[in-house]
């Protein structure tokens, strides 16, 4: 993997996990995130590089320099490298882990209720645009 790269991991099936990607496609103009499903075989391999669980794949899940961070860290260090105002958000990270990973867990359980869940990834098109940035 590129060492400069961030690999975002996600699932692909969550309509609120594909219109965040594609939020932070559009907000990384320097190319900074590549993308992985959760289901995909680079994510398998991520798993057995960076010695994690499969039950590691649940949540979203960001390798940065070597380390993997999970569920709300993941967000917050995914936005403090966006480009705009939205970087501002990562002043959350004052606020313990346990509560924001409380309210995370709450939104993971009720996401595929409150936006969709679809059999298979939908960012076929932004695959295709964006090919460079998608490991299978």
């Amino acid at each position: 993997m590129k060492e400069n790269k961030r690999i975002i991991i996600f699932d692909g099936e969550c309509n609120l996990c594909n219109s965040t990607v594609r939020f932070i496609i559009k907000k990384d103009k320097k190319f900074r995130f590549l993308f992985a499903t959760n289901t995909s075989g680079a994510a398998q391999q991520l798993l057995i590089d960076y010695k994690l669980s499969q039950a590691s794949l649940e949540s979203v899940v960001l390798i940065q320099n070597n380390k993997a961070y999970f569920k709300s860290t993941a967000i917050l260090k995914i936005v403090s490298d966006l480009d705009g105002a939205i970087k501002l958000l990562y002043f959350f990270i004052l606020i313990p882990t346990i509560i924001r990973d409380f309210f995370y867990r709450i939104i993971s359980k009720y996401r595929y209720s409150l936006f969709g869940k679809n059999n298979a990834c939908n960012l076929q098109d932004v695959v295709f645009i964006s090919k460079k940035r998608f490991l299978s």
